[in-house]
């Protein structure tokens, strides 16, 4: 699995885990991001648990699995927390940041000795040593209970499904021409987000964000302009296409 630092400053770091090479054909890629400063770190959407031990093998040569006291899972998918069983085992005392009304279902994965704490429908903020997360809500994008994170000091959005792309894991980090990426998106994005109230929803509270990165759980960062692009397309995008 590849580790990518996308930014750094003097308080904390984003990294990217993910493209790797040696997963299963059917599994689909996923993109893990660890945030980190020098005295604690947090793990967005830690991943399924087919790639739990190329991640933890990544994981351990940036930061002392100590630091890692938080999770944060942005829906109860597989590909985003079917892990947790085992990051349970081996993180002392950690806490799961999720949506609030997927409790009962996250804990099918394994949670006995990690805390969970609920995220309410309108957000709230993570503090963590050196930094902060606000969680923004973007609810049946595409499941009925789902949160992002945004960070105001790096201005990156982790946006977990949406911007999302099925590519193959040797697919570049950025998206370098917006135009040719539409093919990798649009089915994802039509099929998979289900509501158009829910999408305009999530459109206006992002467009009130100051976002030079956006990170999404599948497929490649956005970032500059093509941020912008990417909300102009996904605006005017029909989606719930499987209704006829």
């Amino acid at each position: 699995m590849k580790a990518t630092e996308i930014y750094s400053d003097s308080t904390h770091r984003w990294t990217m885990l993910g493209r790797d090479s040696s997963k299963p054909d059917r599994i689909i890629d996923t993109n893990q991001y660890l945030i980190h400063s020098n005295a604690g770190a947090i793990i967005l959407d830690p991943g399924g648990i087919e790639l739990f031990a190329p991640m933890l093998e990544a994981l351990v040569k940036i930061v002392p699995l100590a630091q890692i006291k938080t999770l944060f899972a942005s829906h109860q998918d597989p590909d985003i927390i079917s892990s947790l069983g085992l990051w349970d085992q081996i993180l002392d005392g950690a806490t799961l940041y999720s949506p609030w009304l997927w409790e009962g279902f996250i804990r099918h994965f394994g949670m006995e000795r990690t805390k969970f704490a609920g995220i309410p429908d309108e957000g709230l903020v993570i503090e963590l040593p050196g930094f902060q997360l606000q969680c923004i809500p973007a609810h049946y994008l595409h499941s009925s209970a789902n949160h992002h994170i945004y960070d105001p000091k790096a201005k990156i959005l982790f946006s977990g499904d949406v911007g999302a792309a099925l590519e193959s894991v040797d697919s570049p980090l950025y998206v370098d021409n917006f135009s040719n990426h539409i093919d990798k998106m649009s089915f994802f994005h039509q099929r998979w987000m289900p509501s158009e109230a829910a999408k305009q929803d999530w459109i206006r509270r992002v467009r009130k964000l100051d976002i030079e990165l956006m990170c999404p759980q599948h497929g490649r960062i956005f970032r500059g302009d093509a941020v912008g692009q990417f909300l102009d397309w996904f605006e005017q995008l029909p989606v719930g296409t499987a209704v006829r």
